[in-house]
Order: C-alpha cells, then sequence, then structure tokens
C-alpha cells in the first residue's frame, strides 16, 4: 500500500486553458496547496470508485468476463469481493491513523453485465450495501430501464442517492427518493456532499418525462450557497459529468472543497502509464486549488484520497493514489458468498461458446471512440448482413455503444452481452444523403472528449478532419460500397441504412435520424444475437481494420 509522493509548490503551477477557463493543473501524489492558511488538524479519507458498470465478478484485461484461464494465472482485476477487501483494508488504514473515512460511489453502477440484465440493479446496490458506501451520485446509465425500475433500485440501497440537479415533477417515481444534498458527520465535523448528474442523461439513456437536469454549475453553486448557510464549509463534489466539465466546475464555482468524478472513465494514476495525474489541481475563482479525481471504471481500481482542510474548508494538502484491484487483494467470502447465488442463470448464458475467433476485437473506449476500430467494424458489418436481404447498403453505429473488447480463442454468449450490454435493437430508417453527411458531422464533432456518439459504419467510407472545428466540414470524402465498387454519396438520393434503436430514436444527439428519417421499423431483432450469429457464422473470425474512416 506504498504510494508515490510528489510535493508540488503551488507557486510552481503549470497553467493552461480548457474550455476558456483557466485552470491550474499539478500532479502528484502528494501536494501543497495552500502555504498561507493553517491547518485545523481535521483530515479525511476519501475512498472512491465510479463507473463500475455492473463488474460484480472479476474482468480481464479487457474489462470483460474473466476466464479461467486468466484467473488460473492471476491476472483479473476488480469485482466486488476484490473491491470488499480492498476498501476494508485502506478503511482500516485510515482509521488506524485517527483519520475518519467517507465511501463514494460517483454513478453507473449501472449496465454492462448479465448482472444488470438479469437483476436490474438490485445485484449491484446488494454489494453496495455489503461493501458499505455513504453515498452515491446517479450515472446517466441509471436511467436505461426508465425511473420505476430506478425507483425500486433505490428502494433497496441503505446508502442515499445524492444528485441535486436532478428534478422531478411531483408525480415521478423518483420523487423523494434522491437528495439534493447531504451532510455527513465524522465526529465533531460536517462534511457537506453535493452530486450532480450529466445533463445530457437524456441524450445518453431513459429518464422519461417526469425527470430533468439543471445546469450543473448552476445548482453547485446554489448547493455551495446552502451548505454554507447551514455553517457547512467542507464540501466535496460528487459528480457524474466527465473529466472535462468537472475542470470547469472547480474553475467556475466557488467554495467546493474536492470533486470525487466518473462518466469519462479517465484513469488518474502516479504509476500507470499513459495516466493522468492524481490529482488534478483547477484554481477556483476565489483563487484556492480544488483537487480533482476519478478512478478509471469497471472496478479496476480503488481510488484513496487524502485531505487536510484549512479553516474555511480548503483543502491544504492531499495525498493519494489509485489502487490497482489485481490478486494481491483476496476477494472477500463473505461478498463471494453473497455473489454465488446470483450466478446460476447467469453462468448459465456466460458459458454457452458462440464461436472461435483467431484473434482478438479491440472495443475499446480511446479507439471506438476516435477513430475506425475493430469492433465498430465488426458490429456495424454484423449489422449490415443481418438486413442484407432487404437492399440495406450502409450500417451506422455508435462507439460508445461498444462496451468492451474480446481476447482470441472461444467467444461466449456472456462475452457478447457485455459489448453489447444494452439490449438494442436493430432499426432500419431512409434518410438522404445529406442527412446522412451531417450525423457523421454529429458523431464526430465531440472526438476530442471522446464522446460515445462517434460513428462505426460498414458499407460506406469516410474521411475525417478533426483539425476543423466541430459542425465545420470535419467529414469529406464520402463514399458508398456500389455494385461496382466505391461511389460518392448524393447529398440529394435516398438511402436506406440500418442503425440501433437508441440512435434512431435521437440518442446520443442524433436528432437526424429521428426526425428526418422516414420508412423507420424497429425490426425487434437484438443487437447482441445478431452479433453473436455473426461470429458464429464467420469463424474462426479475424477482425479488421479497411479504411472506413480515414484520418
Amino acid at each position: 500500500m506504498t504510494q508515490k509522493k510528489i510535493v508540488t509548490d503551488l507557486s510552481r503551477r503549470r497553467f493552461l486553458s480548457v474550455a476558456g477557463a483557466s485552470l491550474a493543473l499539478a500532479g502528484g501524489g502528494r501536494f501543497s496547496l495552500s502555504t498561507a492558511q493553517a491547518g485545523t488538524g481535521f483530515s479525511l479519507g476519501v475512498l472512491h470508485i465510479n463507473d463500475m458498470h455492473s463488474r460484480i465478478d472479476q474482468i480481464s484485461r479487457f474489462n470483460s468476463n474473466c476466464s479461467p484461464s486468466d484467473a488460473a494465472e492471476d491476472s483479473c482485476f476488480g469485482g466486488s469481493a476484490r473491491l470488499a477487501t480492498a476498501i476494508r483494508e485502506y478503511r482500516a488504514t485510515h482509521e488506524d491513523a485517527g483519520r475518519p473515512v467517507v465511501t463514494l460511489d460517483a454513478g453507473d453502477q449501472s449496465q454492462g453485465t448479465l448482472y444488470y440484465t438479469t437483476y436490474g440493479g438490485r445485484a449491484e446496490v446488494q454489494m453496495m450495501n455489503a461493501i458499505g458506501f455513504d453515498a452515491m451520485a446517479l450515472g446517466n446509465h441509471e436511467f436505461n430501464r426508465g425511473v420505476e425500475s430506478l425507483a425500486q433500485m433505490i428502494d433497496e440501497a441503505d446508502f442515499p442517492i445524492v444528485a441535486g440537479n436532478v428534478k422531478l415533477t411531483e408525480d415521478s417515481p423518483l420523487a423523494g427518493r434522491i437528495e439534493p444534498y447531504l451532510i455527513v458527520e465524522r465526529g465533531d465535523e460536517r462534511i457537506g456532499i453535493l452530486g450532480v448528474t450529466t445533463p445530457d442523461t437524456v441524450f445518453l439513456s431513459s429518464p422519461g418525462d417526469t425527470v430533468s437536469f439543471q445546469d450543473e454549475i448552476e445548482h453547485l453553486r446554489e448547493g455551495v450557497a446552502t451548505l454554507q448557510g447551514e455553517g457547512v464549509t467542507k464540501i466535496l463534489v460528487l459528480s457524474h459529468v466527465g473529466f472535462v466539465r468537472d475542470q470547469q466546475i472547480a474553475a467556475e464555482v466557488d467554495g467546493i472543497s474536492a470533486i470525487i468524478g466518473g462518466h469519462s472513465h479517465t484513469l488518474m494514476s502516479n504509476t500507470q502509464e499513459g495516466a493522468v495525474e492524481y490529482a488534478t489541481l483547477v484554481e477556483s475563482p476565489s483563487g484556492r486549488a480544488v483537487p480533482i479525481v476519478q478512478a478509471f471504471a469497471f472496478s479496476r481500481f480503488l481510488g484513496d484520497l487524502t485531505l487536510e482542510f484549512g479553516e474555511d474548508g480548503a483543502v491544504i494538502s492531499a495525498s493519494g493514489d489509485t489502487v490497482l484491484l489485481d490478486a494481491a487483494f483476496a476477494p472477500a467470502e463473505d461478498i463471494e458468498a453473497l455473489i454465488a447465488p446470483l450466478r446460476g442463470p447467469i453462468e448459465e448464458m456466460t458459458q454457452r461458446p458462440v464461436a472461435e475467433l483467431a484473434a482478438g476485437i479491440d472495443g475499446s473506449r480511446e479507439t471506438c471512440r476516435a477513430q475506425e476500430c475493430e469492433m465498430g467494424n465488426t458490429v456495424a458489418d454484423a449489422m449490415l448482413m443481418e438486413v442484407a436481404a432487404q437492399d440495406i447498403r450502409i450500417a451506422l453505429a455508435n462507439g460508445g455503444g461498444l462496451r468492451a473488447s474480446m481476447g482470441a480463442g472461444t467467444v461466449t454468449l456472456g462475452d457478447v452481452l457485455t459489448v453489447l450490454p444494452f439490449q438494442n435493437t436493430l432499426y432500419t430508417v431512409d434518410v438522404t444523403g445529406a442527412t446522412l453527411v451531417a450525423a457523421l458531422e454529429h458523431g464526430v464533432n465531440g472526438v476530442e472528449e471522446g464522446a460515445g456518439r462517434f460513428p462505426q459504419v460498414a458499407g460506406m467510407r469516410f474521411r475525417l478532419d478533426i483539425s476543423v472545428a466541430p459542425n465545420e466540414g470535419r467529414v469529406s470524402e464520402v463514399e458508398l460500397m456500389g455494385a461496382d465498387g466505391w461511389e460518392a454519396l448524393d447529398p440529394e438520393a435516398t438511402y436506406s441504412i440500418v442503425t440501433n434503436d437508441f440512435m434512431a430514436g435521437g440518442g446520443d444527439g442524433y436528432a437526424m435520424l429521428r426526425d428526418a428519417g422516414t420508412n423507420r421499423y424497429d425490426t425487434a431483432i437484438d443487437l447482441a444475437e445478431v452479433l453473436a450469429r455473426y461470429l458464429s457464422e464467420n469463424e474462426p473470425f479475424a477482425p479488421q481494420i479497411d479504411g472506413r474512416i480515414l484520418q
């Protein structure tokens, strides 16, 4: 449990601009945030996770199911039982040092494996109850099954759900179930917790008509004022809006002590290659530094942060890092005992072989939300094959719908459902060439943030230039595969395409597919079944990159 220690004085911080805000960034396992203010002698341990995405069982290096061979080689990670062991060990370390602890989840426990498919979030909450969490933010995926299902999930929780910018009608099934803010007492100290959920949830999930989302910055200013009015100055933000937005929040809202984030699956670490430093410091409007932390996703890491407070709630020092949950942490036996009876119907599905892969298929977030990727090509090709008899020539999928990679060898139905966990269906629609180009432009306008709307395609190719401003012509040279080879897209012509029901309904902001599309039809064919069938009919399957998206 040794952690890297780096000392950085704020007078030597580097400044950079993010979305127009001047942000102060400093790295390190330990950093000094203020030398002018005396400490109160109160320090707090913060153990945090985010974006677990139903990874109740341990995972492979691809963030999908851990195979028996991986387990035999001790090359599996995370899972609720291992997470429980780590939290208990680090909680005890803090408490042995006389330091109180809060244990927080920044949202998106839901969706991602057969546990959610089978139990609708109740299994995830059961694990959290047993581990002992103090609060959870709402992630966008908590709304995937609608508000009635989410209300049932919340009713199972022994901990509060905090999401103050989530606004409800009086008749919403969620009414009375979500806290606008929390005040947690640790000895004589009171810690305020504010929670925010991305307003993009209206596009990303299914919150329905009884839910709306207030701007995060507007809500947090109000929330800080409310807490300060109650004499609370130590204020944590439990955020599910993403790392970029967290930095904007810290730069524009005064009174925040620290931000515990999620949504963007940002790996912050002082030891992992390619990671963002844990933590990132951002200068608030009043000039104090606000640490921001996040712990990647899928239960692979636990965030361990120690904060020391000044008299006005400012954090004057911090130490910590993300902890890789590998074989060094033995799974907790009591949590394993809770999981065991849940596995029956799940194991039956996960163990059914679907196909053999000649090579692994890359479905990583980093590639599939930024460029042509193997999993994107595979899924789009599978979609196109399924509707080939209908003379449909184009397939369009969203990179954010691809949730894992696959390793070489035997692929099970469980592996397929881990990649495609959303129970989406194939949806056919007719659009003009101009509408299709507009959809592509929309899909690539968030590539810098790793937005999930990035388009993966089949039956077409295009050139992408991210040096061009968003929505100003990043997409060019759009061509379709015809009977005689590649041919230029005609903006005036009408084309039949296949996509998924989420995108066809305007999800991920694809309003043009919803509003301008004609001859719309939901096939009700499950996308995961389509992929399983495609892999089976083409085994041993080898993925390919063939220049569909030229950059």
